[in-house]
């Protein structure tokens, strides 16, 4: 599951991918112009933009290299969505920062492949792949998670949260880290937002006995362990 920004001003092509996207459990947020692609960028950055080219205003192309150039934002992956079908605009395209291009009329399931082949890239641990912490299990693919036998009702965003803890067991993240990874940026987001997603999701995992899994490191962050250590605690 990722936070994925489509920036298309053609209503109809935004909609099919942004129910494509979402129909596998992305959260999407979609612009139709430059201004509103900032905008959401500035407010939350992404894991991912599918970026059109030819955008009113200023163009796409324009936007990615932007991007490129600025600190907060050179990392951000972008598939490149345009009608240009030429060998010179495609090489534009991944000069200007691309990460992968795809031409008019496209294919969803191309799409759609080419966006996890990239967030793949970006995150080592395969989106899909279920993972296991003593009791805990999670299943990304399905956003399932359950304890011993029991399944268990999270928001998304414990969702995310969980997700990382549970693929980094035993190492303490600071506030900040969690930030970072989870949130995707910690620019505009208090701290304290992680003290409360915490606290849910120790609720949440209330419900299976699992909530002492989550150890509150003082003066440093939090920590997911092992059923038995979290016990003898």
């Amino acid at each position: 599951m990722a936070r994925i920004l489509v920036v298309e001003d053609e209503p109809a092509i935004a909609e099919l991918i942004s129910i494509n996207l979402r129909h596998v459990g992305h959260e999407v947020t979609a612009a139709n112009d430059a201004v509103q692609a900032q905008a959401a960028v500035d407010a939350v950055l992404p894991d991912l933009v599918v970026l059109d080219w030819m955008l009113p205003g200023e163009s796409g192309l324009a936007l990615a290299r932007r991007w490129r150039r600025l600190p907060r934002t050179r990392g951000l992956p972008v598939i490149m969505l345009t009608a240009r079908a030429g060998e010179a605009d495609k090489v534009s395209g991944l000069d200007a920062g691309a990460d992968d291009y795809l031409t008019k009329p496209f294919s969803t399931q191309e799409l759609m492949a080419r966006i996890r082949s990239v967030l793949r890239r970006r995150t080592p641990e395969s989106l899909d792949e279920s993972v296991a912490v003593g009791p805990l299990t999670l299943d990304p693919a399905t956003r399932r998670v359950t304890g011993g036998e029991r399944e268990i009702k999270i928001g998304p965003t414990e969702f995310r949260l969980l997700h990382f803890l549970m693929t980094h067991p035993e190492r303490v993240h600071s506030r900040a880290q969690l930030l970072d990874r989870v949130w995707g940026d910690h620019v505009f987001i208090e701290e304290r937002t992680v003290d409360v997603h915490v606290k849910r999701l120790r609720e949440a995992l209330a419900v299976a006995d699992c909530a002492q899994m989550i150890e509150t490191v003082r003066g440093a962050g939090y920590r997911l362990v092992g059923q038995a250590q979290a016990l003898s605690a």
